[in-house]
């Protein structure tokens, strides 16, 4: 009868998991609360991230037109930005527009409506950056523009917006990578106590003739089971808390002009990366500690 290597290397794997006892229940504990963590960590960092694209995404630049520019100057004028920027819309404002807008936002009818006969206002192009990091750098270019009166684009504070956002993303990066390190090592060191229980048990197989691979491959399929049944409870607790957390939100998120990102992609996404995580660890961890052993 044909000896079947893969079936018994699976076998002995299933058969380690419930022989370990205790030292099994510490490695997926152990799995367990650093991925509820690395996952919590995750989702922070992924909404932030969202966060602070949608105000990059709303920064936009208004180039007021000079008085007198005619209506054929004006498409010459958009076809130019469109065509030597990297924009991403170009929107035409005429000042009858603008003035209704600036009614509608400030809720200055009494005082903005009185204008409506003698509009002070000028034509504007709304003009979205496709990179907002170069906003001002398109800003200071269209200012030269003869056609352009004056460029507005929230100078001031654009400056230390993209500087906090970009420092948020650098440091929720580093973070996450901090995280991931910490929980690779400690959840492979607790593998590793897992697999150093039975070293006399692999020295034994070695001793008789066993290769190095008969010998590690069930250690390897336990370490993908401890890693994998670790990332059931965090996958579970970020699918039912975060989907609770999303329904909530639209109450206390109520009025302000961002939102957290949609559950449905976040969890599938978030629970392939604790999946392989765990998965990479449970491996990494076996594969350093039977290699040890296996000189003899």
């Amino acid at each position: 009868m044909k000896f079947n290597a893969p079936k018994r290397h699976l076998r002995e794997g299933f058969k380690n998991i419930g022989r370990s006892g205790w030292m099994t229940f510490a490695s997926i504990s152990a799995v367990t609360v650093m991925l509820v963590i690395v996952g919590f960590f995750m989702i922070v960092f992924f909404n932030g991230n969202h966060i602070a694209s949608t105000i990059e995404e709303n920064v936009e630049i208004r180039a007021f037109i000079e008085r007198g520019t005619d209506e054929a100057e004006i498409t010459e004028l958009m076809e130019e930005v469109e065509t030597e920027y990297d924009v991403a819309e170009v929107e035409f404002i005429d000042k009858e527009e603008g003035l209704e807008n600036l009614i509608a936002s400030t809720g200055g009818e009494d005082y903005w409506g009185s204008l409506r006969d003698d509009n002070p206002l000028r034509d504007a192009l709304r003009i979205i950056a496709t990179t907002p990091q170069y906003t001002e750098e398109i800003a200071e270019s269209i200012g030269d523009h003869p056609y352009i009166g004056r460029v507005s684009y929230g100078e001031e504070i654009i400056s230390d917006l993209f500087t906090i956002t970009n420092t948020g993303r650098i440091a929720g990066a580093i973070v996450i990578g901090a995280l991931l390190f910490t929980a690779m090592f400690l959840i492979s060191n607790t593998i590793k106590l897992t697999i150093l229980a039975r070293k006399n048990e692999i020295q034994i197989m070695k001793l008789v003739g066993a290769k190095d691979s008969f010998v590690r491959w069930p250690f390897l399929i336990e370490g993908m089971l401890l890693g994998l049944l670790g990332s059931i409870i965090p996958i579970l607790l970020i699918s039912f808390g975060y989907t609770y957390l999303y329904n909530e939100s639209a109450s206390f998120l109520q009025g302000v002009p961002y939102e957290l990102l949609a559950p449905n992609l976040l969890i599938i996404q978030l629970s392939s990366l604790l999946v392989i995580l765990g998965l990479g660890v449970g491996i990494w961890g076996s594969v350093m500690s039977v290699r040890k052993f296996l000189k003899v």
